[in-house]
């Protein structure tokens, strides 16, 4: 506490005149003369402010604080977070929750994740319904993932490149990939751009007589590739899973061994469930499913991108659900880990689908030599605001 001085008496003035008297001026003990003595002109005010240095300069207040510190702690029992780390990131519980959990995602993945497609991480306490944020029932907290913006995945040539290796290759890395994303994420491939083609059609039927006709709808079959026509007409879900895995065996240490092996990974990542729990998505009142994580087309400006970029305009007007999510209680230990493991599942997914879009991106890159004038479709029109 600063010591607050008492105030020195005040003289009384005199009325006498106003002489200058001379004074002695001493020496100190090395000859030089001391400073004169210094007068005030008024005596110090009688309250001394105290210092405020090394106080707070701010308070906040965060309802239900008490479920982020005891996720806080579950961190730190995990291993993910430290001190130094709580000391940087200012005693926040939440910033302190999601720096561990970007610690334990790790930057060579989040980066090769945000250089293809939006992600957001979230923590919070509350459900959306109707319009309004609510409090989540039963002290739980939810992790969530959310996409903003899709990434972008053109396979056209890379199928053309498979069939020359093996006939059916192409389709059967098609449909063997497109079948694990289909557990992970939501897609906007082929089938969706069929059904869009189909409510169009829909719409030109009710309209009145002297509109019919007038819509220009997307030739979305002719956008497909000869060998994903013939399976989709020739096979059977059942009987092309084992035609397509006696394919992919066969090429496994062929000219694309590094594709094949890439896809078998995600085969395995996509068997373990990462959906959003679905206490969080009933506790909230979402207006769609989650947008679209990746766009899968065939060539550039064809009739699937020419689909997505016309149901994109309407994505972001409702309010979708999050990419993954899981509810948890932050003081049960198994809930916490289960719910890591979920996110954990989902970003590894991710950082797979994504190194082999890359990996096919490169490839086309040097197979093209008008490389340099394709467009960039990491830039679509489904994009935050």
């Amino acid at each position: 506490m600063q010591r607050i001085h008492r105030p020195r008496p005040v003289r009384v003035r005199s009325h006498g005149p106003v002489q200058r008297q001379s004074r002695s001026t001493t020496s100190g003990a090395d000859g030089v003369a001391d400073a004169p003595g210094i007068g005030l002109l008024a005596p110090p005010f009688a309250q001394a402010i105290p210092s405020i240095a090394g106080l707070p300069i701010e308070y906040s207040h965060e309802v239900r604080a008490e479920l982020l510190y005891d996720l806080c702690a579950a961190l730190v029992r995990e291993g993910l977070g430290t001190f130094e780390a709580w000391i940087q990131c200012g005693e926040s519980a939440l910033v302190f929750a999601k720096h561990a959990i970007m610690r334990a995602i790790g930057d060579d993945r989040w980066n090769l994740l945000q250089r293809n497609v939006e992600y957001h991480l979230e923590i919070s306490d509350v459900a959306e319904r109707e319009g309004f944020d609510e409090v989540m029932a039963n002290e739980q907290l939810a992790v969530t993932v959310a996409c903003g913006g899709s990434g972008y995945l053109e396979i056209g040539s890379a199928i053309e490149a498979l069939e020359g290796e093996g006939q059916g290759l192409g389709a059967a890395f098609y449909w063997t990939l497109t079948y694990a994303l289909y557990n992970v994420m939501r897609v906007y491939n082929h089938d969706d751009a069929l059904q869009y083609q189909e409510r169009l059609q829909e719409w030109d039927e009710e309209d009145e007589e002297e509109k019919k006709g007038q819509c220009e709808f997307p030739e979305v079959e002719k956008a497909l590739p000869d060998c994903i026509r013939l399976s989709l007409q020739k096979y059977g879900n059942d009987r092309w899973n084992l035609r397509a895995r006696r394919l992919l065996r066969k090429h496994s240490d062929g000219r694309y061994h590094a594709w094949i092996k890439r896809l078998r990974k995600l085969q395995q990542l996509s068997r373990i469930r990462v959906r959003p729990s679905r206490d969080l998505i009933e506790e909230g009142n979402y207006d769609s499913p989650p947008l679209p994580s990746l766009l899968v087309s065939f060539k550039e400006r064809d009739a699937i991108t020419a689909c997505f970029d016309e149901e994109s305009q309407y994505m972001l007007e409702g309010t979708s659900e999050p990419a993954v999510g899981v509810a948890f209680d932050p003081k049960i230990p198994d809930e916490v880990r289960q719910a890591f493991h979920i996110l954990e599942r989902f970003v590894m997914f991710n950082y797979e689908l994504f190194q082999l879009v890359e990996e096919l991106q490169e490839w086309e890159k040097s197979e093209n030599s008008h490389a340099d004038t394709r467009l960039d479709r990491r830039e679509p029109s489904l994009r935050a605001a």
